[in-house]
Formats: structure tokens, C-alpha cells, sequence
């Protein structure tokens, strides 16, 4: 039976809000702390191509950890240690910079490059640890209206984080910006001390790779997932706009910092919108075709953001891609949760995220060096044009996905 949102949240002694308050906490710091370097990074170099570096440097230490992470949480400790080990990871990470922004070091933004590498192995935990406990503490009839209300909260952050970073840079100075997403990593860390779920652990000894290739196996085989996933990944990789944001503030709109944190928080504000009707509307029916429409959907508002040239009509483009991007992000999570098995799901999410997490970091790599190639504005209709190729083929390839109805998953 699927609980209403209310009683989802006073579930197991209010366990998911106490969940929900780690996961916007790690949010804000996290998206406080990269516009802060958005903006620092081409403050220094006023070069694209800068910016996409930053996806680079912490996607390689993503990808080169999530899958033992995944293995990790399913086999040893506890999913709340780790969610307290990379909140306090991404602490220390905040602090960091904070002492580069203050010293100038020689070679600035290559130090700031460094730190961003280690975020990438603090994002390797936060995912796996996050669904696992997600999973422990919802019934499974109600994953996809906690997946709705859980999408509103982790958007909220990504508006809100944004938007106080670009004004403490904009008002105050860089190093603020880094100290407070230090505070509010620490304060995620205590939030998920405060969450008391009963672990259900896969105590078999196994082998760390053989346990890795047993859930890329699944993935492999389980079509629903790996088209999901593939979906998502081109998409992202192909539609990096945000990473270009800094330059299209500078360059096209000729704003400061405080014009970027608007921008950065406008898809956020579509997607919040979004995912509050779908906690209360859950897509059951039809949900892989609404799933490819959305992606195709993102891909549209793309195009239109790079033939725009106009701030406000930008905002109003990037919010509808918001709402494209929750619709899409909502029944992954959704179809993700229901298709994993509980002994499996950190190792899944892991996977998961190298698909998804690191095409973001891949996208902005992606986008600057296709900046640098085609210009900026061509390299965003670029990217906006494969993503809607992505989403024909996967059409065709993936006809489990195409033809999926949720409620057949329950």
C-alpha cells in the first residue's frame, strides 16, 4: 500500500526528513563550492576551455573509486558511517580552498584543480550510501512519490547553494563562499549521525572485483536500468550547459557573479516545481515514454539557450529545462530503486553514478573543449542536437525502456 507524502515523512520516527536534511546540506555545500571555483577558476583565466577542465579533474578520481565505494557500502561499516565520512571529507575539501583563496599560491588554479580531485572521491561515497539508506527507510510502494519529494529537496539545494554562493562572492569574497560550504558539509555530518535505520548487510565474503562484476552484470543484463542510464549519460554529457554559464554571464550577458547564481539556480526552480506534482502524481503509466520525451525535451531548451541573447528569456529557457531534467531524473531514480535487489544497491548506485555523476563532470569537459572548437554558442546547439539524437536511438535500441510502465516494476 502507498503511503501519502505526509506519513512517508513521519515514517520510521521521521527517518527520511532526517535524510532529506543530510542530502540539502551536502547539496548546498557542494554547489556553493563550484560556483565559488566557476567563477574563481575564470576569474584567473577568462579561458572555456578552463572551466571544462574542472569536470575533468574530478570526474577521473570519481570514476576511479565509485565502483570499490559501491562494493564498500554494500559489504562493510555502515551506509550512515559513510554518508558521515564524505560529508566531513567535503568539509575538510571546503577548507582547503578557503586557505588557497586567501594565499594566492603560485599557480592558483592548478591547486584549485587539486581540490576539486578530491571532491571527486568524497562524491564517490555520497551516492551509494544515500540510495541504500533511501531504499531502508521507504516502502517500496511508495519509492516513486518519496523519489518526487526527495527530487524537490536535492533541487531546492541546487537553487539555493548557487544563488548564496554567487552573492557572498559578489558581495563579500570567494573564501566566505568556501567557508560556509565547509559549515554546512560539518552540519550534514551531524545530520546523518541523527539517523537511526537497521542495516541489512550482505555479510558473504567476496572478492572486491568479483562483487564488482557481479553488479555490472546485472546492470548489463537488466535492460530497463542500463537504457535508463545510457539515456541519461549522453544526454548530460552532450547537454553540459552549465558548466559554459560563467562564460555566458561574462562574455553574452556582461553581468557579475550575482547574474550567475540566478542562472545556475533557474533549471532548480523548473525542476522543484516539477518534482512537488510528481510526489502527489506519480508517472505510473507510459513512464518510459514520458522518460525519452523529457530528455528529448531538454534537448529543445538546450538549442533555444544557445540561440538566446537575451538574460531574462535565458532564465525563463533554463527553468523549463529544469522541468525536463526532473521528469527525467525522478524515473530513473524511481525505475533504479524498484529493478535493484537490496543486497546489490550500493554496488548499482555506484554504477549508476559513474553513468550518470560523471557525465556531468565529462559534459563540462565536453562543452569546453567544444568551445574552444566550434565557439561558445555553436557548442551549445551542438550539444542540444545530440542529445535529442541520443534519445531516437535509444528509442529504437532499448524497447524494454521505450515500452515501460512503472507499475509493473511494483
Amino acid at each position: 500500500m502507498s503511503l501519502s507524502v505526509r506519513q512517508i515523512l513521519a515514517h520510521q520516527g521521521y527517518a527520511f526528513p532526517k535524510l532529506l536534511t543530510y542530502r540539502i546540506f551536502m547539496v548546498l555545500s557542494y554547489q556553493m563550492m563550484m560556483v565559488a571555483i566557476g567563477w574563481h577558476i575564470y576569474e584567473i583565466t577568462h579561458d572555456p576551455w578552463s572551466l571544462g577542465l574542472i569536470g575533468l579533474a574530478e570526474v577521473i578520481p570519481y570514476m576511479g573509486s565509485a565502483l570499490f565505494a559501491g562494493h564498500a557500502v554494500d559489504h562493510y561499516f555502515s551506509r550512515r558511517g559513510f554518508a558521515v565520512v564524505s560529508a566531513l571529507f567535503l568539509s575538510v575539501n571546503a577548507g582547503l580552498l578557503v586557505l588557497i583563496a586567501q594565499h594566492h599560491p603560485q599557480h592558483t588554479e592548478w591547486w584549485i584543480y587539486a581540490t576539486v580531485a578530491l571532491t571527486g572521491f568524497a562524491r564517490a561515497l555520497i551516492s551509494p550510501s544515500y540510495n541504500t539508506l533511501f531504499a531502508l527507510i521507504i516502502p517500496r510502494a511508495s519509492i516513486a512519490k518519496a523519489s518526487g519529494t526527495g527530487s524537490s529537496m536535492f533541487q531546492i539545494g541546487l537553487i539555493v547553494g548557487p544563488a548564496i554562493g554567487g552573492l557572498l562572492i559578489g558581495f563579500a569574497d570567494k573564501s566566505i563562499a568556501y567557508g560556509l560550504s565547509a559549515i554546512l558539509a560539518l552540519a550534514a555530518a551531524v545530520a546523518a549521525t541523527t539517523l537511526r535505520v537497521q542495516e541489512h548487510h550482505n555479510h558473504e565474503p567476496m572478492n572486491v572485483f568479483a562483487s564488482i562484476g557481479e553488479g555490472l552484470r546485472f546492470v548489463r543484463r537488466t535492460q530497463v536500468v542500463l537504457g535508463a542510464q545510457l539515456l541519461d549519460m549522453f544526454a548530460v554529457l552532450f547537454g553540459g550547459t552549465v558548466a559554459m554559464l560563467p562564460a555566458f554571464v561574462h562574455d553574452v550577458y556582461q553581468m557579475g557573479p550575482e547574474g550567475l547564481g540566478v542562472l545556475r539556480a533557474a533549471p532548480a526552480l523548473g525542476a522543484i516545481v516539477t518534482g512537488l506534482w510528481l510526489a502527489k502524481h506519480p508517472i505510473h503509466e507510459h513512464s518510459g515514454r514520458w522518460l525519452l520525451l523529457a530528455v528529448a525535451g531538454f534537448g529543445v531548451c538546450m538549442i533555444a539557450f544557445g540561440l538566446c541573447n537575451t538574460y531574462w528569456l535565458a532564465i525563463v529557457i533554463l527553468a523549463i529545462s529544469g522541468m525536463m531534467d526532473a521528469v527525467s531524473v525522478i524515473l530513473r531514480q524511481t525505475i533504479l530503486q524498484l529493478a535493484t535487489p537490496d543486497n546489490m544497491r550500493g554496488r548499482v548506485s555506484a554504477i549508476n553514478g559513474i553513468f550518470i555523476g560523471s557525465s556531468n563532470e565529462l559534459g563540462a569537459f565536453e562543452s569546453g573543449l567544444t568551445a574552444r572548437l566550434m565557439g561558445l554558442v555553436p557548442s551549445v546547439i551542438f550539444g542540444g542536437c545530440m542529445t535529442i539524437a541520443v534519445v531516437g536511438v535509444t528509442a529504437i535500441k532499448a524497447p524494454k525502456l521505450r515500452d515501460l510502465h512503472l507499475s509493473h516494476l511494483h
